[in-house]
């Protein structure tokens, strides 16, 4: 009894080594020794927008417009910035790394928010009775406040197209 368990045991794991080279194997076969991840895209290149048709497709653009131009302005790459600007802890390490002080990173972030609220308003996304002021707005907003409009865009332009929306709608039809 004892050497028939021995034997299964020996069994067992040569079973589980010819399934972990197979496994390997099938992922060499795939292409898996020759995998380099994406390039990123640069930010200083504008990306399109696509036809955004709900409040949360605007929002994501608005938001991946708005961190490529930041990006851009602070010669860093849309991911790098994406990950400071999620937390506290997060931005003083990416201050510490790139040499980027609080008064740099606010001009950046607020030139990163106007492309995005231009690029918005050229595809048809933001009614010009809302990106004028929005603009103004974004250009003396504090730090904090920038960030958290790019964190959490799509509560901001809700909150924006809902205060503005029957009045907005209204004064459209006597603007040409």
């Amino acid at each position: 009894m004892r050497g028939d368990s021995r034997r299964r045991g020996r069994i067992l794991v040569g079973g589980s080594i010819v399934a972990a080279l197979l496994l390997v194997g099938v992922y060499l076969a795939a292409g898996g020794a020759s995998y380099t991840p994406e390039k990123t895209q640069d930010p200083c290149k504008p990306r399109p927008w696509s036809n955004p048709e709900s409040l949360g497709e605007i929002a994501n653009q608005f938001t991946i417009s708005a961190l490529d131009g930041a990006a851009c302005k602070l010669g860093v790459s849309r991911e790098a910035l994406a990950q400071a600007l999620a937390s506290p802890a997060a931005r003083e390490r990416f201050a510490r790394r790139y040499g980027i002080d609080d008064a740099k990173l606010a001009r950046a972030v607020r030139a990163g928010l106007l492309r995005a609220v231009d690029d918005a308003e050229e595809a048809g996304a933001l009614s010009p009775l809302i990106a004028g002021p929005l603009r103004a707005t974004v250009k003396r907003i504090p730090l904090e406040q920038a960030i958290e409009l790019i964190n959490n865009a799509e509560s901001a332009l809700g909150n924006v197209q809902g205060l503005l929306g029957s009045a907005g709608r209204l004064l459209e039809q006597f603007i040409p």
